[in-house]
């Protein structure tokens, strides 16, 4: 039986899929036109803060009411900063400062530039309590690991970002932090007895008019042993509606990530996240055609009319959708944006372990640095700089850099480089050490040889009793490293 054309415009109404390209595809266009709900950017949508801006308003040409929605965390997780790195440390730098007037501040200015490039609705930020410091996709994203700090600085962030006028998203509900799994790949699960710890933040967050939350693809038995969490009518409604009396709007995390697509396919998905109580789809990080959002649009309107959705619960998520799209209408203001907010935070949130009583800084010649560099998670774009090695180069002329991925640590690499730094200042480079056996392995070739060597962690510290001096910058944004250079060359 064909589909009306009422009901597919009602699934549209709680899409935000993604596309390709700096300007809208056609397709995008037509279908924003007939009242697709929304679009979620991503890097390969940005070229420069002007161009976003040229095409947030190509969008609203279509249909003033669209909400613009992105994954700008700050930090590793940027979409707006990809191509140089982002200009302000993330979560757990902060929480490592614990300054909550900074972590609003700096939420305020981030909400300035998204306001500025027409962007509405930010997927942060990260209110999951990074208890697990093994986890391979939250980490640095969280605030921390305690649940009161982390509630502290989710409401902070929640405030400086919507005082610019753009919506806050809590993710990823109900609490992404103690997981060993990255749902892009698989299900996580999150064991009972720490769901108290991991809801706090998302408690707090409510209670400071957060206007959206975001879905966890997670299993958490303790309160549905079958359905992941965006999937589960017992997480969605009975917990984060009711038991937490959250009002606002639900959306999912990408529904094409395994974790959900795999039982049930990205449209089966979709039909069902709604049914469980969400109210909007998020998709395009990995599948960004227009066959994707058709398909989504018409499993959503199949679902209605074969039962698996009540019509009436697609109504009401549209209806929360359109409520969200007014608020941020409404909202809109002129933040003081404040540039330095980001290197300055990042200054704070370095911590410094001295093993040698040997001066070894500040720096005062041309260095050798040796990056090592894990693979990433999805949610990081791969082609977004880090590292130290670049800004230490401009504050000391001659720095040579090498960067060396699992592949290329090789023993015979090591003593090469090794070689070549033999009259320099020995520089070393991790990102999660803690997590990876060859960066252990390469770190300990190295230092055996070096133990005058400095070194430079940019993920998690599990352990500051690595050579001469330790550095942790608790981040690997642009102003992570180049906050690390200064205090190497004395600069700080």
């Amino acid at each position: 039986m064909p589909l009306s054309g009422d009901l597919l415009r009602l699934a549209d109404a709680v899409l935000f899929p993604g596309f390709t390209g700096h300007t809208p595809p056609d397709w995008l266009r037509r279908r924003l036109g007939e009242g697709l709900a929304g679009v979620a950017l991503f890097s390969r949508n940005i070229a420069d803060p002007a161009q976003v801006a040229r095409l947030t308003a190509a969008l609203r040409a279509e249909n003033p009411s669209v909400l613009v929605g992105i994954d700008e965390e700050s930090g590793e997780v940027t979409r707006l900063e990809a191509a140089t790195g982002s200009s302000r440390p993330g979560g757990y730098a902060l929480g490592v400062v614990d300054d909550v007037a900074l972590t609003e501040a700096l939420a305020r200015d981030l909400g300035g530039d998204l306001a500025a490039a027409g962007i509405t609705l930010d997927f942060a930020p990260s209110a999951d309590v990074n208890s697990n410091p093994d986890n391979p996709v939250i980490g640095l994203r969280a605030f921390g690991a305690d649940p009161a700090l982390v509630s502290r600085h989710t409401r902070a962030f929640v405030r400086g970002l919507q005082s610019a006028g753009v919506a806050a998203c809590a993710k990823h509900f109900p609490g992404h932090g103690d997981t060993s799994v990255d749902s892009h790949h698989g299900v996580p699960v999150v064991a009972g007895d720490g769901m108290e710890a991991a809801l706090l933040p998302f408690r707090e967050a409510i209670k400071e008019g957060v206007r959206a939350v975001m879905t966890g693809h997670l299993l958490v038995p303790s309160y549905d042993a079958e359905l992941p969490a965006t999937l589960s009518p017992k997480v969605l409604t009975g917990l984060l509606r009711e038991e937490l009396g959250f009002e606002g709007m639900i959306i999912t995390d990408g529904i094409e990530m395994a974790a959900v697509s795999g039982a049930y396919g990205i449209g089966g998905a979709s039909a069902r996240a709604i049914a469980a109580g969400a109210d909007a789809i998020c998709v395009g990080g990995e599948r960004a055609d227009e066959a994707t959002a058709a398909g989504i649009r018409d499993a959503i309107a199949t679902a209605v009319t074969q039962g698996l959705l009540p019509e009436e619960r697609l109504a009401d998520a549209a209806r929360r959708v359109r409520e969200l799209a007014s608020w941020a209408a409404s909202s809109g203001s002129q933040a003081f944006r404040d540039g330095s907010v980001g290197l300055a935070a990042a200054r704070r949130a370095i911590r410094i372990t001295r093993r040698s009583t040997a001066p070894v800084l500040p720096l005062t010649s041309a260095a050798s640095v040796v990056e090592l560099a894990p693979e990433m998670n999805l949610a990081i774009d791969r082609n977004t700089p880090w590292g130290v090695g670049q800004p230490l180069a401009r504050l000391l002329p001659g720095t040579v850099v090498t960067r060396l991925a699992v592949g290329d640590s090789t023993g015979s690499a090591l003593e090469r480089l090794l070689g070549e730094a033999a009259a320099r200042p020995l520089v070393i480079v991790v990102r999660d050490v803690h997590r990876h056996a060859w960066q252990e392995q390469a770190l300990r070739h190295l230092l055996s040889a070096r133990p005058d060597a400095v070194v430079v962690e940019m993920g998690l510290p599990e352990r500051s009793d690595l050579g001469a001096v330790h550095i942790a910058t608790y981040g690997s944004a642009r102003v992570c490293g180049q906050a690390a250079a200064e205090v190497l060359t004395g600069r700080v």
